[in-house]
């Protein structure tokens, strides 16, 4: 019967029953599996010409190990010495959170692959460096000015508010 089905087909429910159960959340990364998914990220680019470089430029492991090891040591994200399981930290979520809501092209791997095609174009001459950062100084400038008349700051209070409880508070001890 399912095979026969076809978009905006109406079908009679003879019988509805619940089934109870529990799923399991996803797997948490490990830097080996974050460092895959880095390199893939590519596949998310809709942009056939866009998608197609990022299949040339994603091939240096070094470079991503780099940015986890900095993003550890920045303390947006936890590494578990043991099991390598990266997890987000307050910090980290907060950033993410201000990015989602004041600048969210930022988290388009459309954005990061468009400005890796600028550096090629550099490497390769048919642009000046110049032009490049002109173009990028643009970008930025651009974006600090309508973060800035967003005045979301309120807005977001709640949303660290809300994340701070799943964090533990680290206490001071002056001694």
């Amino acid at each position: 019967m399912l095979a026969d089905l076809k978009k905006n087909d109406i079908l009679t429910v003879a019988d509805l029953r619940v089934k109870e159960g529990e799923t399991s959340p996803p797997k948490r990364y490990t830097s080996g599996s974050m460092i895959l998914a880095m390199e893939n990220a590519g596949q998310l680019i809709e942009d056939e010409e866009l998608r197609a470089d990022q299949g040339k430029r994603y091939r240096y492991q070094r470079h991503r190990a780099e940015i986890l090891k900095k993003l550890v040591s920045i303390q947006y994200l936890s590494l578990n010495g043991k099991t390598q399981v990266i997890t987000p930290s307050l910090l980290g979520e907060m950033v993410y959170d201000v990015v989602d809501h004041s600048i969210r092209q930022l988290l388009n791997p459309e954005l990061t692959a468009s400005w890796e095609k600028g550096l090629t174009y550099v490497a390769e001459g048919f642009i000046t460096s110049g032009e490049y950062m002109e173009k990028l100084e643009r970008f930025v400038a651009g974006r600090t000015v309508n973060v800035i008349r967003l005045n979301n700051q309120y807005d977001l209070r709640g949303l660290f508010d809300a994340a701070a409880v799943f964090y533990k508070q680290k206490r001071r001890t002056d001694q």
